[in-house]
C-alpha cells in the first residue's frame, strides 16, 4: 500500500520507495528520513497533501511523492 492511502495516526514501515523523478528529490527524501525500514505515520491530510511524522519530526509531502512511498502496517 502507498503512503497516500494509509489511515491517520497509525504506524507504518517504509518498505520501498518507487523511482523518483530526479536525484535531488531522492536525496531530499533521504535527508528527511524517508528510507527503507523507517517508521512513519500520517498526522493529517489536506487536499491529498500529507503531514507525516518521521524520526520525531513532522514533514509535509505532496500526494505525488506519497504515492511512491510503499509501506506495511506494523
Amino acid at each position: 500500500m502507498n503512503l497516500a492511502l494509509v489511515p491517520l495516526n497509525e504506524d507504518f514501515e517504509i518498505v520501498k520507495i518507487k523511482k523518483i523523478k530526479n536525484d535531488s528529490q531522492k536525496k531530499l527524501l533521504n535527508n528527511m528520513g524517508f528510507v527503507e525500514g523507517a517508521l512513519v505515520s500520517v498526522v493529517s491530510e489536506s487536499h491529498g497533501n500529507l503531514i507525516v511524522k518521521i524520526k520525531g519530526s513532522r514533514v509535509a509531502i505532496g500526494k505525488d511523492i506519497a504515492m511512491r512511498i510503499m509501506v506495511n502496517h506494523i
